[in-house]
């Protein structure tokens, strides 16, 4: 393992040499959603059918190739979600689940929400991609309640991360400075050792075998920035590589 982090250690020296941001490791919000979202569409199949939670998850279909056939679900209706609409004449009618407005794509269906739960529920989603107050090292989810606040309730993340095949976690590293990556989730569960995969700005860690595995890291950040940054304990993967940014 020493060898793999030495590797890594000598990779980001190389990088940072020509890397004007390599010692700035604050991103923007934007910067930060992009890398996230760009990395998350990398998961999908030809094929795949796709639900994208709220917030930041809803940015990852914008950063499909065209020519990969994948078919995003929305949960309140849509089949077929394609881009963000640009222009300033949006059409109001087709919006995604966070309520931001969307294409339809050709052979684009709408239906209602008890058709959007049977597809969720009954396994015919291939994936699904949300975001998270907190996941810890054994795959389990908090992501719809911090007790004493406001509850806007949990929408479809229990029936999503129950009922599709690929569950992944894509969220910002840190919340305000407060770490989310833990050694056990203290917040009220969504569902219980169901992730896959967590993706954040900083790296990319995998659930196998009952195991967290740190599979890829951002040139910016070093293995130790990800120790420090979260609580869960994790392996290194001995095909550690670095994320696409």
């Amino acid at each position: 393992m020493e060898l793999i982090t030495e590797k890594i250690k000598k990779e980001q020296n190389s990088k940072y040499a020509t890397n004007p941001l390599a010692n700035d490791k604050e991103l923007s919000k934007e910067r930060i959603r992009e890398i996230i979202a760009k990395r998350a569409a990398k998961e999908f199949k030809e094929g795949d059918v796709v639900t994208l939670g709220i917030g930041l998850p809803t940015a990852v279909a914008n950063y499909v190739p065209e020519e990969k056939h994948v078919i995003f679900q929305s949960e309140n209706g849509l089949l077929g979600v394609g881009k963000s609409q640009k222009g300033d004449t949006p059409d109001t009618r087709v919006i995604n689940a966070g309520g931001g407005f969307v294409e339809a794509k050709y052979g684009a269906c709408f239906y209602d929400s008890q058709m959007a739960f049977t597809m969720m529920r009954g396994g015919h989603i291939d994936a699904t991609v949300l975001g998270a107050l907190q996941v810890d090292e054994e795959g389990s989810l908090a992501s719809w309640m911090i007790p004493g606040k406001m509850v806007p309730g949990m929408g479809g993340s229990m029936d999503l991360v129950v009922g599709a095949k690929k569950v992944i976690v894509a969220m910002e590293h840190l919340s305000k400075g407060a770490i989310k990556i833990v050694k056990k989730c203290n917040l009220p569960l969504t569902a219980y050792k169901e992730v896959d995969m967590i993706i954040t700005e900083r790296c990319v860690f995998e659930f196998k075998n009952g195991e967290m595995t740190l599979t890829e890291v951002n040139p910016m950040f070093t293995i130790e920035d990800i120790k420090n940054s979260v609580t869960a304990e994790f392996t290194i993967s001995k095909n550690l590589k670095f994320m696409d940014v």
